[in-house]
């Protein structure tokens, strides 16, 4: 069966998204994409179910794709993904109108799952976790792709679902890399991502690493920069120091997930370091990496956090400064070591931290931004803002989506995709405003 229009719903991660484009490459050719829901046959909902509040996001999307089917806007539903690979049991039997069910490794099956529900059949095509799924995607970015190096964790932080929803950590062979990459086209920024990004190739036969992997895609004629992200900080390495060094076209930026600060919280969750050794961590990246701009995220309310842990996190933010941080309020997920932990942190009270770090980090976030003001920076134009009335774009301390944005005024038509020269006038909120040179 051919020529069926197909929309399709990518929710969640950025890794989420690569699996979403490689999922579309398998369907272009055999069938129409289209943009629109209204003109789809056939709607794919690719979720994600890492926390409660993503798994509610994604029965919410499948219900309102139920209305339109209902409705008769379209014609078939099918569901892939993290909610499937963890909840399959459930769920195939409360959403009786979907019509088909696929895993996070099961996208390659895409066409015949088609075809099967098109012959009367209703499908769970859910299997286990294993390698990816193809070189080829349909970019659904403009201006930078993603690459997603590994999938899976080995980590068990006690937090987490990820090793139950997609398995242990599974390093993406190099050579299946670069060639993805090459089949991207030319890309102003490439963005790598895994669950821990650093440990990427410690699984492989023979061994490798990451500094390995950036040294062959810098040397990519399509790939003009490349951006680091999810990096644990155990896995950042003195030769990844160097890198982001001297590795020109590794942008000087990298996001590192710390979730805590204090010692006996990340002993809790299963975590490597040390609130001291992130300090020097960050500290050493400053001082060796001339600009470098840090991002990471925590957790607020996790089991057995008294006040005097949570204020040595708030300590913490203020000491680290920072470039940029995002905050979530611990969420108990049943099945992980941390839901059976006694001690659980009232709603309340992890709502109170959670906008307390917030807070913190905002001020930290303005002392950052106000270095710009009267400087000159080098911004990636992407788009106008109708409202404004004003261009913006990113600089190299802004990753897309995760931070700020720089807006601009610019008496002639701006080319996206394009670096050009602003001039930085002011600082608000997480977002920096000036002109264009």
């Amino acid at each position: 069966m051919k020529g069926k229009k197909i929309g399709v719903i990518s929710l969640g991660c950025d890794k989420n998204r690569v699996d979403t484009e490689k999922m579309l490459a398998f369907v272009k050719g055999e069938h129409d994409l289209v943009s629109s829901l209204d003109e789809a046959q056939v709607v794919i909902i690719n979720t994600c179910a890492f926390l409660e509040s993503s798994r509610r996001e994604a029965i919410e999307e499948i219900l309102s794709v139920i209305d339109l089917k209902q409705n008769g806007v379209l014609e078939k539903i099918i569901v892939t993904g993290c909610l499937p690979q963890k909840f399959i049991d459930d769920i195939f039997s409360e959403l009786p109108e979907v019509d088909a069910f696929m895993g996070v490794s099961d996208y390659a099956n895409i066409l015949s799952v088609i075809d099967r529900i098109y012959s009367g059949e209703r499908v769970n095509a859910v299997g286990v976790p294993r390698g990816e799924c193809g070189k080829k995607r349909v970019l659904t970015t403009d201006n930078y792709a993603y690459l997603k190096v590994a999938d899976g964790c080995s980590n068990h932080c006690t937090y987490c679902l990820i090793p139950f929803i997609r398995g242990a950590y599974r390093s993406v062979p190099m050579d299946d890399l670069i060639c993805e990459a090459k089949n991207l086209g030319e890309v102003t920024e490439l963005i790598l991502v895994a669950q821990d990004t650093a440990r990427y190739g410690f699984d492989l036969t023979p061994k490798t690493d990451l500094v390995e992997l950036i040294e062959r895609l810098s040397a990519l004629d399509n790939v003009k920069s490349i951006r680091l992200m999810y990096c644990y900080p155990e896995n950042v390495t003195d030769r990844l120091i160097e890198q982001l060094k001297t590795n020109d076209k590794l942008i000087k930026y990298i996001d590192m997930p710390l979730q805590h600060a204090d010692d006996k919280v990340l002993k809790l969750m299963n975590r490597k370091g040390t609130g001291q050794g992130y300090l020097e961590l960050i500290e050493r990246l400053k001082r060796e990496v001339d600009g470098i701009a840090i991002r990471s995220t925590f957790i607020a309310g996790f089991p057995r956090e008294t006040d005097e842990a949570f204020n040595n996190l708030v300590e913490f933010i203020k000491k680290a400064k920072l470039f940029n941080a995002g905050f979530f309020k611990y969420s108990k997920e049943e099945g992980t070591a941390a839901a059976r932990l006694d001690g659980q942190v009232p709603t309340s009270v992890k709502t109170s931290r959670w906008k307390k770090l917030y807070s913190v980090q905002k001020a930290v976030v303005k002392e950052n931004l106000k270095q710009f003001i009267g400087k000159t920076v080098r911004v990636l134009a992407e788009g106008f803002d109708g409202d404004e009335l004003v261009y913006y774009g990113r600089a190299y301390f802004n990753a897309p989506d995760v931070d700020g944005k720089v807006y601009f005024f610019s008496a002639d038509e701006v080319e996206y995709g394009k670096y050009l020269d602003v001039k930085i006038i002011k600082a608000t909120g997480y977002d920096l405003y000036g002109e264009r040179l």
